[in-house]
């Protein structure tokens, strides 16, 4: 079975152990009682990694929510790493709650990644997701290669660590795994301007599932 494909992302083993030593120790120091809270934190961390199958229904050319959460913010932008051009950004913020698995948001082959070290502001803060520690993926349209889209990992001020196993020339299925974000952060999605737009601020989505808009361009900009 792909380790990706576990109930529990294998990523929780370290915080696991490290948390039943700390426990075990507690608990032979103090009793019971007081290993009560470590105990309790482990749990929490085997929830936090809790990796959920996900059905996908959705048309080729739909794009899936990478992640769940809520949206921030649906605002055109200039997108000068991987699209360069005008585009659509939907910004996703991830609570400590929220299933932190990242998926794909259309099939397609995998033509960019590059990871930027930065700050570990608060995820919903606007200026993080240019300043914050941070991952892109850019990815060309398998139905239509003429469309690609870009998905940002962002970190937070409790995120700390992006994750990603995907490199350049992976070919993905819509809705597949392809890194995570540890410990609350938020995840962008830039379209090609001209783009069917479907959820708007205050919006709940998740990943793999949510429908979050439509890949297509806007005839006026693509001479």
């Amino acid at each position: 079975m792909d380790r990706q494909c576990w109930p529990i992302m294998p990523d929780a083993l370290p915080f696991v152990i490290i948390g039943l030593v700390i426990t075990a120790i507690i608990y032979y120091l103090f009793g019971d009682k007081a290993a009560i809270l470590p105990v309790l934190l482990v749990l929490f961390v085997l929830f936090f990694f809790r990796n959920p199958d996900r059905t996908v229904v959705a048309a080729p050319e739909d794009v899936l929510s990478p992640a769940d959460g809520v949206v921030l913010a649906v605002e055109e932008v200039e997108e000068t790493r991987y699209l360069k051009g005008p585009a659509v950004k939907v910004s996703i913020f991830l609570n400590i709650f929220n299933v932190h698995v990242n998926r794909t948001p259309i099939a397609g082959s995998v033509e960019y990644v590059h990871y930027q070290p930065g700050k570990f502001l608060p995820a919903f803060k606007g200026h993080a997701s240019s300043l914050n520690e941070r991952n892109y993926v850019g990815i060309r349209s398998e139905h239509n290669p003429r469309m690609s889209l870009l998905v940002v990992q962002i970190t937070g001020f409790i995120a700390r660590r992006v994750v990603c196993w995907v490199k350049v020339g992976d070919t993905l299925q819509q809705g597949q795994r392809f890194g995570l974000i540890k410990f609350g952060s938020c995840t962008e999605v830039y379209l090609p301007q001209g783009s069917v737009i479907l959820v708007e601020k205050g919006h709940k989505v998740k990943g793999g599932e949510t429908i979050i808009g439509r890949l297509q361009y806007d005839e006026k900009t693509d001479s």
